[in-house]
């Protein structure tokens, strides 16, 4: 009998195993250690253990299995597994796993919800979602008053987590409101054919701002406006240069008198509009007439005039006073005078200068002149107003105040204040006469209205 061995040997068994179900075979290895050192390393193949592998499941999603042992099992060895989410969800990790000899899956794997990005907030809008950010929700957008959505009024969570569409946005299309004051009427004050009107801003308002541009177009506030209709206008316009606006009107009355009539053989100086509230209307005579009755008149808040109008009737004078300065009197500040002086009635320059004369009269009494004529010398002296004859003592004082000599022709031109004014020594046009008195006797208001009766004469 030999002798036994005392060391220990390990003997490695090969178990060969065909599944009649697949035609995949497979092999699993153990090593046989001594009894005192033997370790498990790999769990033990049986195919007739349905559950190998812990059973699958995948929340919020479906899995589709199949198996070596048929349809009926999802967790026997060799089982491979396919992942898919339901819609809204997205697989994390493998799409497909399979039951391994270790007793356990080839992956792990869940079905994480889809959500698609927080939208934009639009700051003149603001939007509401049926679900939330998730799949196939729908938000909403609306536009606070004043604004309107240009682009799609609605946008949704697609599966690959964007949300379909564009964003929208909030315009301002809605224009400001304004209210301009009331219109109104202002009367004149007396004497002026303006009148100053003040009014207080217009109101507006806007539901998308509060900082509006108001434009003022026309005449503005605290400004004198003329007679009659004035419109003023204002827009407005937001930031978003929406329009609006308004108007009203201010109508100035001058409150009137009749028209003033102007006097027979006179005319009126009127002030202002002459017929307007507070104009002053004064009476004048033509050469040759003088006023009777009041200097001036008053048109009155009530439309009418204050007193009654003067007449100008034709100016008599006393010829049968006995001074100089008696005579004189009557002619201050009325009529200019013009003394005509000759050694007699025959001196040729006399004669030639009262033809002329006798030509201009027209003309002279446009210019308020009146001629004195003093001829010859006593005890023959005459001195005469057209027909009217002056006393001797009235000739004499005429010739002594004025150094009026009798001995040659000469004339002398007074002014209505009774001032000498010029002299000439021989004869002188109607032209010339009437160039040197419109020149430097005549004030501006005079020679105004003498240019308008200018072709009387003619």
């Amino acid at each position: 009998m030999l002798p036994v061995t005392s060391h220990r040997v390990a003997v490695i068994l090969i178990f060969y195993v065909t599944v009649s179900a697949g035609t995949e075979e497979t092999y699993t290895n153990y090593e046989l250690a001594p009894e005192e050192e033997y370790i498990e390393e790999t769990p033990r193949l049986d195919y007739k253990d349905p559950t190998w592998c812990h059973s699958p499941s995948l929340a919020n999603g479906e899995l589709t299995c199949v198996s070596p042992r048929g349809k009926g099992y999802r967790s026997t060895l060799g089982t491979r597994c396919e992942m898919t989410c339901d819609r809204g969800y997205r697989l994390q990790g493998k799409s497909s796993v399979q039951c391994l000899a270790n007793r356990r899956w080839s992956g792990t794997n869940y079905c994480r919800r889809v959500r698609c990005h927080v939208l934009h907030l639009n700051p003149h809008g603001r939007y509401s979602c049926t679900h939330g950010f998730v799949v196939d929700s729908r938000c909403d957008y609306t536009c606070v008053p004043g604004y309107r959505i240009i682009g799609l009024h609605s946008r949704t969570c697609l599966a690959d987590g964007s949300w379909s569409g564009v964003e929208p946005v909030c315009t301002d299309d809605d224009p400001p409101k304004i209210k301009c004051p009331l219109s109104r009427v202002k009367v004149a004050e007396p004497g002026a054919l303006t009148a100053k009107v003040s009014w207080d801003p217009p109101v507006t308002t806007d539901t998308a701002d509060k900082t509006l541009d108001v434009i003022l177009v026309g005449q503005g506030p605290d400004t004198a406006f003329k007679e009659g209709a004035t419109i003023v206008r204002y827009k407005v316009y937001d930031l978003a240069r929406n329009r609006a606006g308004c108007k009203f009107i201010i109508r100035v009355q001058v409150r009137r008198c009749e028209t003033p009539k102007t006097p027979l053989h006179g005319y009126l100086s009127c002030s202002s509009d002459r017929n307007n509230y507070g104009a002053v209307c004064e009476y004048h005579c033509d050469g040759g007439y003088e006023r009777k009755g009041t200097l001036s008149r008053v048109c009155q808040f009530n439309h009418s005039w204050s007193g009654v109008p003067a007449e100008c009737q034709q100016m008599e004078f006393k010829s049968d006073v006995t001074t100089a300065s008696a005579l004189l009197d009557q002619f201050y500040e009325k009529r200019r005078l013009l003394i005509v002086s000759a050694p007699n009635i025959v001196d040729q320059e006399y004669r030639l200068q009262n033809i002329m004369i006798q030509k201009s009269a027209c003309g002279l009494d446009l210019r308020h002149v009146t001629v004195i004529e003093l001829l010859g010398s006593p005890p023959r002296e005459r001195g005469r107003i057209k027909d009217k004859q002056l006393q001797p003592q009235v000739i004499q004082g005429l010739r002594q105040a004025f150094r009026i000599s009798r001995s040659y022709f000469s004339m002398l031109l007074l002014d209505e204040h009774g001032a000498d004014r010029e002299r000439f020594i021989s004869t002188v046009t109607s032209d010339e006469l009437f160039a040197y008195i419109d020149d430097f006797l005549l004030p501006e208001d005079e020679r105004d209205r003498l240019e308008l009766h200018r072709d009387f004469c003619e």
